[in-house]
């Protein structure tokens, strides 16, 4: 089968996976691709890996339209996702309505899960978080790291920690099983990104690309993205 590629960040994962077979029907084209760190995915994209569809947070979306690796045009918002906390199924939930109330939860936790905090869109943010609380260096032996989000809400999921709790976007906790969203960050330690699609300037199958695109971002879709964790 033909298939659309994506270069995605890990955020839109779930979103995409509940539209194969919608996209499969209407065009007869599968979804293949790659989902990770934001700041990985763009490289890849500049390192000339083969893509249709690009889904990556609206600045950086915008950045690679200027270098010529996205067609201006096509850009088109999917949603906002808040970084949130996330807890395995069977602990309590934890309650976050202030900064005081972070800073208790993370020192409080005997691991951290966070996706890169170099490359990702949340795990940047974390980094930040910990710093402005003052807490990163006495949490920094506790932070399990990994490339993805996803990765680190699987290896939360399974962790055999006593008091384990994760920080990732909202769409990757919602994807993943074993775990769920507790809440999001409080003020003023929130974020909420919004990410964009938009066609590859090297795409192969650009009508395609673009059916995919408005899929994802068509009314007929809003309750799928409400329900993977994207607000309009």
């Amino acid at each position: 089968m033909t298939t659309v590629n994506i270069l995605g960040g890990g955020a839109a994962h779930g979103l995409v996976r509940g539209l194969i077979d919608a996209f499969k029907t209407q065009t007869g084209y599968g979804i293949d691709g790659e989902f990770g760190a934001v700041g990985v995915m763009a490289d890849k994209l500049r390192a000339d890996t083969p893509a249709d569809v690009v889904i990556l947070t609206q600045a950086l979306l915008a950045k690679l339209a200027a270098e010529k690796l996205v067609v201006p045009s096509s850009i088109v918002d999917v949603g906002r996702v808040e970084t949130a906390l996330a807890v395995r199924s069977r602990d309590p939930r934890v309650i976050v309505k202030t900064e005081a109330d972070l800073r208790d939860v993370l020192r409080s936790a005997d691991a951290v899960y966070v996706p890169d905090t170099k490359a990702s869109t949340a795990g940047q943010h974390v980094a930040k978080v910990l710093d402005r609380l003052g807490i990163a260096y006495e949490v920094a032996s506790r932070l399990k790291i990994f490339p993805n989000g996803a990765t680190a809400m699987r290896e939360l999921a399974a962790s055999t920690a006593t008091r384990p709790i994760g920080c990732t976007q909202a769409t990757e906790i919602i994807a993943t099983d074993g775990i769920v969203l507790s809440g999001p960050l409080p003020p003023p330690c929130e974020l909420v990104t919004m990410y964009t699609a938009g066609i590859a300037t090297q795409s192969a199958h650009p009508r395609e690309a673009a059916a995919l695109i408005a899929l994802l971002t068509g009314a007929a879709h809003r309750e799928l993205r409400q329900r993977t964790g994207f607000a309009s």
